[in-house]
């Protein structure tokens, strides 16, 4: 089977066909990678913990011991039924080597096996042995959508008995979406902190989300487009503090440039400043605009492109190495504020 389309992934992720035994859930997204694979594992396994039935493995061993994969999707199941086979944590790990064995070779009605990984690129590893094959599937999970976020505010709200106003959802929407585990958290704390008053209000989102998403990562992010080295060398230490991965932060920074290289790219032909930031979805959070705006202004295409290669670059090489993570995602994060005060003074 080829990779599912966006459009197809939540029906299967909800309903997953009796005769697909395998499924690789991949990409930056790591806390969507964890939902869907956690969705998938509780339809095939009916939602129990049996060990008996459901085995949980991690990358690493499955990298040290190939054969321990393999061995655990044939075992029949001691009582009987479907044996659920979950290999976790597979970001930067090569399992392609236990994989390979398995494909072709399960019996959808005996084994399901699950397989979490990183960010993983075409044609290339695990991802092209799952795609090529005739009965696996393999999951995407890139940064969640405007939609795809509206949908995940919407379920949270529905669910906690509350509505929320446009500016509130505005508000929201611009501080969500880097990672789903992390944007559901942070949604179900704001309904927490709103329960019983029936209505979400702005002021409730900056209450609740705002000094703990806006700092770690949109000032940040800011500090380093604008060129403001002092608030970036005090954001690094929060962060380093709080335990966030560093390459999360680098990939919001290099969602954060990407979005500026279309904004710019709009002025470029024309288009008012503030009318290019308007137009942004998810939309910039309102005390965010004049910012934003700024940043356009300081960057040019050219170096907007260039910004773009070294964060791809930081966010690999962070990923590869976790040790070397905190100190390759400041660098890079650094280098850019250096240009950044640079233009500015053009």
């Amino acid at each position: 089977m080829v990779a599912l389309k966006a459009g197809d992934v939540e029906r299967f992720i909800a309903r997953p066909p009796d005769n697909v035994p395998l499924v690789l859930v991949f990409g930056p997204d790591a806390g969507l990678v964890s939902e869907r694979a956690q969705a998938l594992v509780a339809h095939a396994s009916g939602g129990a913990d049996d060990p008996f039935s459901l085995v949980k493995l991690d990358a690493a061993d499955i990298a040290s011991d190939p054969a321990r994969l393999i061995d655990e999707a044939m075992t029949i199941s001691m009582f009987g039924g479907r044996r659920v086979v979950w290999v976790r944590d597979g970001a930067g790990k090569n399992i392609s080597a236990a994989v390979e064995p398995l494909l072709g070779k399960i019996d959808p009605a005996s084994a399901f096996v699950v397989i979490e990984a990183g960010d993983l690129k075409k044609g290339v590893g695990l991802r092209r042995k799952i795609e090529s094959d005739k009965t696996a599937v393999a999951i995407a999970c890139y940064a969640d959508a405007e939609r795809d976020l509206e949908r995940v505010i919407d379920a949270e709200l529905r669910d906690a008995n509350l509505t929320i106003s446009r500016e509130a959802r505005q508000a929201l929407m611009s501080l969500l979406g880097a990672d789903r585990l992390a944007s559901r958290g942070e949604v179900r704390k704001l309904c927490l902190y709103a329960h019983g008053r029936g209505r979400v209000e702005t002021v409730d989102v900056e209450a609740v989300i705002g000094d703990a998403s806006a700092f770690a990562v949109d000032v940040l992010i800011d500090a380093a487009a604008l060129g403001d080295l002092a608030t970036l060398d005090h954001g690094l230490e929060r962060l380093e503090a709080t335990g966030q991965r560093p390459d999360m932060i680098a990939g919001m920074a290099l969602r954060h440039f990407q979005m500026l290289s279309r904004a710019r790219a709009d002025v470029d032909r024309g288009l008012p400043a503030a009318r290019a930031v308007d137009q942004i979805r998810p939309p910039v959070f309102f005390k965010r605009k004049a910012a934003v705006q700024r940043q356009i202004s300081i960057w040019s295409q050219a170096d907007l492109g260039k910004a773009g290669e070294r964060l791809g670059r930081a966010v690999a090489d962070a990923r590869k190495s976790q040790t070397l993570a905190t100190a390759l995602v400041s660098d890079v994060l650094l280098t850019l504020t250096r240009v950044a005060r640079v233009r500015a003074r053009r």
